[in-house]
């Protein structure tokens, strides 16, 4: 890495958590006081010298904001919002997953599916609202004893938990915006995987046909049975759908390798599919007895409830949606924007 590189990833370091409108005043004044420091014909030792000398981008940082963080000071605020970063949103992740997993698994029919949604969705406030002012209490409590009686003066100072040095700034990368990986994707991947989940293995008791007025189901659409003959893959895809997740969470950004387990995940999901839709027992003969009721029974393959048709417009539709997200993959994990 070239000393005029260390330079601006040092800049880029400390004007990304700054607000936007300031960072390019704030870029201009730290790259003038650099040059200041340094000699005429400088190396890369004279530059870490500098950069040394100005300290821990976050530290700096702190003292360019308007506002001084007074509950935690500059030394542990980064560190601070780091951990919050990172344990709130698993945190609320754990929570609202078993929430949801105990809701479906639970579901005994007996309460009409509108009220049950209106309870797990106040649950879930609840939850959500609990966990988060929980964890954000303990974890602020703690780095204000750190605060207030120096006990963790010793500790690194930086979101990495270690003492900063200008050779940090080597594993620095600038990340375009649109490649990065928002921790909400993740959650709300996350989510769809448990909800699926949780469907597939109780479909008999959520997936029907709703009648009476108080939206009991009289007539599931699948064979429980059909559908249970297939759970070694969807515990397969399962599985992969939360590694995925996991693998997004850690690495943050859209990167080649994500983009081909996300294209590996869809094929996979795409073959079971394809089987299962196959299989003529997969729609409960009493659904299927429904809908010629309801549209008429196929005459000459042009009208009435065709159900094989059904499902391979259903399978059209996600294999649409899987090269669409496919090729966003790509397209992100090859967006390149060079420090300026």
């Amino acid at each position: 890495m070239s000393q005029s590189e260390l330079i601006e990833l040092y800049i880029y370091e400390v004007t990304r958590r700054l607000p936007e409108q300031s960072r390019g005043d704030i870029a201009l004044e730290l790259r003038s006081t650099i040059e200041d420091m340094l000699p005429e014909d400088y190396g890369e030792a004279e530059v870490k010298e500098a950069l040394s000398q100005l300290g821990d981008p976050a530290a700096l940082a702190a003292q360019y904001r308007d506002q001084p963080a007074y509950l935690i000071g500059p030394r542990y605020f980064d560190s601070y919002v780091q951990v919050m970063k990172m344990v709130i949103p698993i945190a609320v992740v754990i929570a609202l997953l078993s929430l949801i997993a105990n809701q479906i698994i639970t579901y005994s029919g007996e309460v009409a599916p509108v009220d049950a949604a209106a309870s797990l969705l106040s649950k879930a406030i609840q939850t959500v609202l609990g966990i988060g002012v929980q964890t954000v209490f303990w974890i602020t409590l703690v780095f204000v004893i750190l605060e207030r009686t120096g006990t963790g003066k010793e500790l690194p100072l930086n979101g990495k938990f270690k003492a900063w040095t200008p050779d940090d700034l080597k594993d620095a990368r600038y990340v375009p915006k649109e490649k990065v990986i928002k921790k909400s994707e993740v959650f709300f991947n996350l989510m769809w995987t448990a909800i699926w989940g949780c469907v597939y293995f109780n479909a008999d008791r959520l997936i029907g046909v709703y009648e009476n007025g108080r939206f009991e189901m009289t007539t599931p659409v699948f064979n429980q049975e059909v559908l249970l003959s297939y759970w070694p893959f969807i515990v397969l895809i399962l599985v992969l759908d939360v590694a995925l997740a996991i693998y997004k969470w850690v690495v943050s950004q859209w990167t080649v390798p994500i983009a081909f387990f996300n294209v590996a995940n869809h094929v996979l999901s795409a073959v079971v599919f394809g089987v299962m839709i196959r299989n003529a027992e997969l729609l409960a003969p009493g659904f299927v007895t429904k809908m010629e009721e309801i549209f008429g029974p196929q005459s000459l393959g042009v009208s009435g409830f065709n159900s094989e048709w059904v499902m391979w417009l259903a399978l059209f539709a996600y294999l649409l949606a899987a090269a669409l997200d496919s090729y966003q993959g790509f397209r992100k994990a090859n967006i390149s924007k060079p420090v300026k």
